[in-house]
């Protein structure tokens, strides 16, 4: 038996990068695993590689309606329960706020923010009513240290954590557990639109992390002893200087 035998995880943004990394971590420690995304083609080629342990979920997290009345009944169609929630699906901006397109950081505000908080609500009820449950964000370490080129993003994850650490002092009493991965730089699609420079560097003096190495992270937060809430676990690679 693996660590989250008879479990059930759901993560939105499965179908690529950190999202799908998770995705494989958890069905590789025993989970069952509910992919969410609005790519149905991916996700279908997904749970056809995965396994009979894999299930595609399409859903545009930007449609208010899918996720508040749709999402959950059909997690739990597939699956018969949910036992973790990670809002993982994210969009990065970055660039200078003088210059910067106002309905673009829109778009990034409203998936990094207003999708992931709708998700949450969709979920605690249930996690409340069955007295257990783990939510997890994937939130960034612009969260906690603000990051001179990236405003609108630091702002997005600056909220993403005072979401998570008042409600989960909220939901703790009904042995719901809260918490925020925050990784450092990531080897994902979000930073396609680093400068190449930048990108150029970062690679070559290894200050870019794998989408695996967040995925470990999230699997030792859901798997701790009911009693232990992992409420922020910050990964950043070691040559970074903190």
């Amino acid at each position: 038996m693996t660590i989250l035998t008879g479990k059930v995880a759901a993560i939105t943004g499965a179908a690529s990068g950190i999202g799908l990394a998770c995705a494989k971590a958890l069905l590789d420690a025993g989970a069952k695993v509910v992919l969410i995304d609005r790519d149905s083609a991916k996700l279908q080629d997904l749970v056809a590689e995965l396994g009979e342990n894999a299930f595609g979920l399409e859903i545009d997290l930007l449609n208010p309606q899918q996720v508040s009345e749709e999402m959950l009944p059909k997690i739990l169609a597939l699956t018969g329960r949910l036992d973790i929630f990670h809002a993982n699906a994210g969009a990065y901006i970055g660039g200078a706020a003088a210059e910067g397109d106002p309905d673009v950081w829109d778009k990034v505000l409203n998936l990094n923010v207003n999708a992931s908080f709708r998700a949450a609500r969709a979920v605690l009820p249930h996690f409340i009513a069955q007295k257990s449950g783990d939510l997890v964000f994937t939130s960034s370490i612009a969260g906690v240290v603000p990051v001179v080129w990236e405003p609108i993003y630091t702002a997005s994850k600056f909220a993403v954590q005072a979401f998570v650490h008042s409600t989960r002092r909220q939901v703790s009493q009904y042995n719901v557990r809260v918490g925020a991965v925050l990784p450092g730089p990531v080897v994902t699609a979000l930073l396609d639109d680093w400068p190449k420079a930048k990108m150029e560097e970062a690679l070559a003096n290894g200050s870019l992390m794998q989408p695996i190495e967040v995925a470990e992270a999230v699997l030792f937060m859901v798997s701790r002893r009911q009693g232990v809430t992992v409420r922020d676990l910050v990964i950043v690679p070691s040559t970074v200087d903190l």
